[in-house]
């Protein structure tokens, strides 16, 4: 397999097609992170084909090619970030019935996709630095110091952030099943 680096040196001299390896390569582990972040699929592709624009056109900035694939989740993080923002000042725009919302369930369906459905819930009820956090540690399984990186955030600040969300989540599974 050709390295990040290889294929990096080919797209600054002139191969903008060896830029499809890396989209291929990235694309489903961003794409999931994308997903699990902001909770709507269209707004998770957004942000993907955002990030992939970005890095193309700032391939540049990569300063060390080895590493395009944690300087490409940091550009997908701050995607999500944006994205995150923008969906939450058009959520408040809407009225939202929930009482609606849950009468339009899907019709039953597995305990395994139930049980999906419900972390899926829990998870957007997160704030979003919770949810940026637990992500990166539980679903990208990264170090916290990978974590500080990407996000900015100190390392004392990213250990509370995922300490708080993993009370919030055990808080509001344990309500679920109860009820």
């Amino acid at each position: 397999m050709t390295s990040d680096a290889e294929i990096v040196r080919r797209v600054r001299e002139g191969d903008t097609a060896a830029f499809a390896v890396l989209v291929a390569r990235y694309r489903d582990r961003l794409g999931r992170y994308a997903v699990h972040m902001l909770g709507d699929r269209s707004d998770a592709e957004e942000a993907l084909q955002d990030a992939f624009v970005r890095a193309y056109r700032s391939l540049a900035r990569c300063r060390e090619d080895g590493q395009f694939g944690p300087w490409l989740f940091g550009i997908l993080v701050n995607r999500c970030r944006t994205a995150g923002r923008r969906a939450a000042r058009r959520h408040r725009m809407f009225v939202r019935d929930e009482v609606s919302l849950e009468r339009a369930s899907a019709p039953e369906t597995s305990d395994r996709a139930e049980w999906d459905d419900t972390v899926r819930w829990a998870m957007e009820r997160l704030a979003p630095p919770l949810r940026e956090a637990f992500l990166l540690k539980h679903v990208e399984d990264m170090e916290y110091e990978e974590m500080s990186r990407l996000t900015g955030t100190g390392v004392s600040a990213l250990k509370m952030r995922v300490m708080r969300a993993r009370e919030q989540l055990r808080a509001l599974l344990t309500e679920v099943e109860r009820v």
